[in-house]
């Protein structure tokens, strides 16, 4: 298959990559590159791809993989500090399913990273349990297991209406 059948297997993923990087990493620019070295990644080892299988569950086991690796390198790096957190844009009152939106994402973000990305990729990215399986390398009996505990520990954490940690200004 040449680059440009590559290509326009790829293309019409994107939007799928772009949603769940987002999910992922919480910031648009942060995802953009995220799905950028992902389809660098799955263009320079397409001859990798088994043909007989879908592309989109390889194509998120990369992006997966890559957003691993990324918190991976930032852990040992240690936590980034913002030079200027004061300049940053307030919502306007009349948001709130804004809020309600964002407590869910900080509830998301709550969970362990395996549990987070099955509920990601099921429940957003409409993978089915065998697809999740392969992207995450692991039995489809762990999928299941996993998106339960996750479901339940992220009913709790909206339930339970755990506040936001929200970032201090000094």
């Amino acid at each position: 298959m040449s680059r440009s059948d590559a290509e326009s297997v790829l293309e019409p993923l994107i939007p799928a990559l772009r949603r769940h990087a987002r999910a992922l990493v919480g910031d648009a620019d942060a995802a953009d590159d995220l799905v950028q070295d992902c389809l660098e990644r799955a263009l320079s080892r397409w001859w990798l791809r088994r043909t007989s299988e879908d592309t989109k569950p390889w194509l998120f086991a990369i992006l997966r993989n890559l957003h691993v690796d990324d918190l991976r390198r930032r852990r040992r790096r240690g936590p980034a500090i913002e030079l200027d957190e004061s300049n940053a844009p307030s919502a306007p009152g009349d948001q709130e399913h804004g809020l309600g939106l964002r407590d869910a994402l900080a509830a998301l973000d709550l969970l362990p990273e395996d549990q987070k990305s099955l509920l990601l990729l099921v429940g957003v990215e409409d993978l089915s349990y065998e697809e999740a399986a392969r992207v995450l390398g692991v039995p489809v009996g762990t999928v299941t297991s996993r998106l339960a505990r996750g479901r339940r520990r992220l009913r709790d954490l909206l339930e339970r209406g755990r506040p936001v940690a929200l970032r201090s200004v000094k």
